[in-house]
């Protein structure tokens, strides 16, 4: 497994991660989530050996990963890393890149694989584009193939479908994360996405002020939110007093409540509408199957 052992980094002398500790099982998909400066990049890169840490120990198995003081290409053979610049050549085709770091020896082989991997990225059509041709989403579907040729033992993904359009997105990242499971591929995501997080991760953390702020599976804490940080992660929200954090989602009409409020705004979700009405001065949202006239007072009861 991977061990993060009290780890801590700073970039001259601004403190980026304080005491950081996690441990991840070998084939799991652990997620990394943060506001944005919260050190999300940094803590993939410490994991890669890019920059050498000021105090702790990281482990993958039995190998310590170590930054560029003790080695002079940084990045162990096991390991990949997707970053959100990709590493790409630009004047040879989608399926040269994908084949970079396979072997010559076995051309059968290896254009099977590249085969395999077109169809996990759906880049098959591509196969004989040059990367210069095409468009930042293309590219970085390349460079997850690319990433995963060879079978790393872990890979580690920086915001892996940001330049990818939300069209492709889903199937992708199904087709990816499946891939990564059935081979076995320990993959560790910063995101900004819950995307990414709900239906794949086993566990995340949420690193807050160079901290990790809660360390749990994804179900526990959409489920269980204890901080405001980490409820807006999952979706709108509310706080409110003697309820706590509440999702818009859990707020229903209920006639038969006292709990009231005053609609100000409704706005078209597709299959709902996201009503924004003032509770005792604060603004609250919550979701309705129809529009609600403005000002119309309305009862509310909240079910968790």
């Amino acid at each position: 497994m991977l061990q993060v052992k009290n780890i801590s980094f700073r970039y001259k002398k601004q403190a980026i991660l304080r005491n950081i500790s996690f441990d991840v099982a070998a084939g799991a998909h652990f997620s990394i989530i943060g506001e944005s400066g919260s050190g999300k990049s940094t803590l993939l890169k410490l994991l890669y050996g890019t920059y050498d840490l000021d105090e702790g120990h990281i482990f993958w198995k039995d190998s310590k990963i170590l930054g560029p003081k003790y080695n002079l290409i940084i990045g162990p053979d096991f390991m990949k890393y997707v970053a959100q610049e990709f590493d790409l050549m630009p004047f040879t085709t989608v399926a040269e890149n994908i084949g970079t770091f396979l072997s010559n020896f076995f051309p059968e082989e290896k254009q099977e694989r590249i085969n395999e991997l077109l169809d996990v990225v759906e880049l098959r059509p591509f196969a004989n584009i040059k990367v210069k041709e095409l468009s930042g989403g293309q590219k970085q579907r390349v460079a997850l193939a690319k990433a995963i040729a060879r079978q790393p033992e872990i890979i580690l993904l920086d915001e892996p479908f940001s330049h990818i359009d939300n069209f492709k997105k889903q199937s992708l990242r199904r087709n990816l994360f499946k891939y990564l499971k059935e081979k076995n591929i320990t993959c560790i995501v910063a995101t900004h996405d819950k995307d990414d997080v709900l239906s794949f991760s086993d566990d995340m953390i949420v690193l807050h002020d160079h901290n990790i702020l809660v360390n749990a599976a994804p179900q526990h804490l959409y489920n269980h939110p204890k901080h405001k940080l980490v409820a807006s992660f999952f979706g709108e929200f509310n706080e409110i007093p003697n309820h706590g954090i509440v999702y818009a989602h859990q707020i229903k009409l209920d006639d038969s409540s006292s709990l009231k409020a005053t609609v100000k705004r409704s706005y078209y979700k597709g299959y709902y509408y996201l009503i924004e009405a003032d509770l005792n001065g604060d603004m609250i949202f919550f979701e309705n199957d129809t529009s609600i006239p403005l000002e119309d007072i309305v009862s509310l009861s909240i079910v968790k």
